[in-house]
């Protein structure tokens, strides 16, 4: 279901968009293969039967499993049911969570008994690239891996110290035994810079954190810096590799090729708190970049795209499309980044304007946009739908369909709080905020949500805390949006973790799939669900 330039297809049904987009159904059951569910990176899970918000409460739900990890983890737990594993000691069929840790390590985990079926390690970490500070120590696989349910391959990206430097690795890894099914593609690239010199991929510069993609038969990557601690040689990679040879495409992005600027100081990094990349109907790459040089002087929307959202041809040749906020100077002036959220691409609406996408970063503002016509820049004016204040945003927005008026919901998670908006199609698109949760246990920069409901029914929005000082717990939380007359009505709240790292954000995800719920933290996977029957309180 492409979207082409010359031929729309009819808006689809949501639900079927999402059994599609989630993974193979088998015998009931769902699969989570990407970040936040789908290409769209909407979040939700729409085939969810037993967490409901009359189930979902402290007296009934809970941690069902711990299971020990061998380093901290950055990247979302993937869940897959009825893998038949052909490798270790624990061979048969599972229904089983991949986990990937700093560590370079690849857990394939059982979601019923939390028993570690498998866990290949891929090779030592760095150890404090750049003295980054917000890692303990070391960086492995730090972005969320995808998975190819059609060739049963799980694609991951490993970060790891050779005798020459650091190295990036693109691994294409059998479902069942978690090895190789190809050799690893050592990650190598080069650009045209300005001045007609050639810039080339340095892994030493250069932090992969956003998620993977898998769109067009490709799997996409996306690269920033590390705390930005070498401006002058670090700007933001998009690259891609066909599936199944692993093959590099031909063509990448970079979003400064500028050959100088005040103080040689590039980035225009894509970080994205770890969200992945999106892709729309067409195949189409739509991504966030960070800031650029602190003077405010460089951009130009062609050769620095820095604080914007962009949109890629399928091959990576081409900016398809922008939106740049009207205050960018500001903003790079002041670290302010708008690159610090994701992009999420709406499922195809009813009206005139069927194709939409929201964005929000550290300034706090949400902009609603026409996918078709992101809006480019002016320094006057936002040319988008709709700006929306939801608190700064190190975070990324999630959807769902309201049972009580089957109309689309955006959630956003800026500051502390959730907000869930409404969406209007008509006469012209809009969001209204319909109701919102108390304040979380959290910093004020945002934090990350998924929905899961039957269908449309019984909506549940997830959301876990983001710690920054060293020993934090992370929280759990709950939600039922559509229970509450001004306020959510908060279903559960439970500890699922800790972090260690003083300072840093966090990006974890929660994921839900099968009545079940995966935590991934600091050396620990946690597993929620139902309590068992005699365990529950009466």
């Amino acid at each position: 279901m492409l979207r082409c330039t010359s031929l729309r297809p009819a808006p689809r049904i949501l639900a079927l968009i999402l059994t599609l987009a989630s993974g193979s159904l088998a015998a009931g059951q769902v699969s989570v293969t990407t970040y936040h569910n789908d290409a769209f990176r909407t979040g939700w899970n729409s085939h969810e039967k037993s967490l409901t918000p009359t189930s979902v409460h402290s007296s009934s739900f809970g941690v069902l499993q711990t299971v020990a990890l061998d380093d901290q983890v950055q990247a979302q737990p993937l869940v897959v049911p009825g893998v038949t594993i052909t490798a270790g000691a624990f061979k048969g069929v599972h229904n089983v969570v991949y986990v990937a840790t700093d560590n370079n390590t690849v857990y394939a985990i059982d979601t019923a008994s939390g028993q570690v079926l498998l866990s290949p390690n891929f090779g030592p970490p760095v150890v404090k690239p750049l003295n980054c500070h917000i890692y303990n120590p070391d960086v492995g696989i730090n972005s969320t891996p995808v998975i190819d349910l059609t060739s049963n391959t799980l694609y991951a990206m490993v970060y790891t110290q050779q005798t020459t430097g650091p190295a990036y690795f693109v691994h294409a890894l059998d479902l069942g035994s978690l090895t190789d099914k190809v050799p690893p593609q050592l990650v190598a690239a080069s650009h045209t810079l300005t001045n007609g010199t050639t810039y080339t991929f340095n892994a030493t510069y250069e932090q992969q954190r956003p998620a993977l993609l898998l769109a067009n038969g490709n799997v996409y990557a996306a690269f920033g810096s590390f705390c930005d601690k070498a401006p002058s040689l670090s700007r933001g990679w998009v690259l891609g590799w066909q599936t199944g040879t692993l093959t590099p495409l031909s063509g990448n992005q970079i979003t400064d090729t500028q050959a100088t600027a005040p103080g040689q100081y590039f980035l225009s990094s894509i970080w994205m708190s770890g969200y992945g990349p999106a892709a729309d109907d067409s195949g189409n790459v739509l991504l966030i970049t960070a800031n650029s040089d602190p003077s405010g002087t460089t951009y130009d929307g062609v050769t620095d795209i820095q604080e914007s959202v962009i949109k890629l041809s399928p091959d990576l040749t081409t900016v398809l499309d922008l939106f740049t906020p009207s205050d960018e100077a500001t903003l790079d002036e002041n670290d302010t980044d708008f690159g610090s959220g994701g992009v999420m691409v709406l499922p195809d609406q009813t009206g005139a304007t069927p194709h939409l996408a929201v964005a929000a970063g550290k300034e706090g503002n949400m902009f609603f946009m026409n996918e078709d016509d992101l809006g480019g820049f002016s320094t006057q004016t936002n040319n988008v739908l709709g700006t929306y204040a939801i608190g700064p945003c190190w975070c990324g927005e999630s959807y769902f369909v309201d049972p009580k008026d089957n109309t689309a919901r955006v959630v956003s998670s800026g500051g502390t709080s959730i907000q869930v908006w409404k969406l209007s199609t008509t006469p012209t698109p809009s969001l209204t905020n319909v109701i919102s949760s108390a304040a979380l246990k959290t910093v004020g920069t945002g934090f990350f949500t998924s929905v899961s409901s039957n269908g449309t029914a019984n909506p549940v929005i997830w959301a876990l805390t983001r710690p920054t000082g060293k020993q934090t717990t992370i929280y759990l939380y709950a939600f039922a949006p559509d229970l509450g007359v001004k306020a959510m009505q908060q279903l559960y709240l439970g500890t699922a973790g800790t972090w260690v790292v003083d300072g840093a954000n966090t990006n974890l995800v929660p994921v839900v799939a099968n009545g079940e719920v995966f935590v991934a933290s600091y050396k620990e996977l946690m597993i929620f669900g139902l309590k068992p029957k005699g365990k529950q309180k009466k």
